[in-house]
């Protein structure tokens, strides 16, 4: 059982509010109260001063992580502690599942734009994390496998991590995706340029004219820029009536 232990009432508030959303079994003491028997993690902040014997986990947070130490105390109490695993999915919506151990504790699914920022929230202060990328979307995935430098990288082969999505999963199979690439192993990688084809340029300049009010197509340079992930269609078209001015 989890037991949040503290007198940090943000902590307590952030971490009460996480479990019951999450339907999970916990109680609650103040410190220095008796820990109950059947406790197996205490959730504290790092000042409380509660006194357990070595059969019980302890996760230390604040207010500010009480969602990663829930994510922790849950592992722990599944036994599916180990390393932190984010498996992503690539395109201009990436699936982003976090993997501790075997147990999925989190899953994003965010415009590209937002992608790198929500692996870097995720993995910061994790010890030894590996991000998996799919090697689909390959415009796509170049772009977070060159920005994300914190962390190591493997690019993984994805054919065949995409489920079947049967009846009320719709818009799941990216994350499900995810999953699946997380828990595969990929080759280490650490850059990957990657030179749009005539066909994506093409594509990408057809979905500026369909996105524009004035059907107005951008030019190869900023295609390619959109191609590379440095602008959105929009940016591109901002750009380019810019130019004309």
């Amino acid at each position: 059982m989890i037991v949040v232990a503290t007198a940090d009432f943000e902590l307590y508030h952030e971490a009460v509010a996480e479990l019951r959303s999450r339907g999970v079994t916990f109680t609650t003491i103040e410190p220095g109260d008796p820990v109950p028997e059947r406790a197996r993690v205490l959730i504290t902040a790092p000042d409380d001063d509660v006194q357990t014997d070595a059969a019980v986990s302890r996760v230390t947070a604040t207010g500010d992580d009480a969602r990663r130490a829930v994510d922790e105390a849950l592992a722990t109490l599944r036994g599916g502690g180990g390393r932190m695993v984010v498996g992503v999915d690539p395109g201009t919506r990436p699936g982003i599942a976090i993997l501790s151990g075997d147990t999925v504790v989190a899953a994003f699914h965010v415009p590209l734009a937002d992608a790198v920022d929500v692996i870097r929230q995720e993995t910061h202060d994790a010890i030894d994390p590996v991000v998996r990328i799919g090697d689909g979307a390959r415009l796509q995935g170049a772009k977070l496998i060159n920005d994300l430098d914190e962390v190591p990288v493997e690019l993984v082969d994805e054919t065949g991590t995409t489920p079947y999505l049967g009846s009320g999963a719709r818009g799941m199979g990216d994350v499900l995706a995810a999953v699946n690439i997380a828990r595969m192993a990929g080759d280490p990688i650490e850059s990957r340029e990657i030179e749009p084809t005539d066909g994506e340029l093409q594509r990408i300049k057809a979905r500026s004219r369909e996105q524009s009010d004035d059907s107005r197509t951008i030019d190869d340079e900023l295609a390619r820029r959109v191609a590379g992930g440095e602008l959105s269609i929009d940016e591109a078209l901002d750009e380019h009536r810019t130019r004309e001015e």
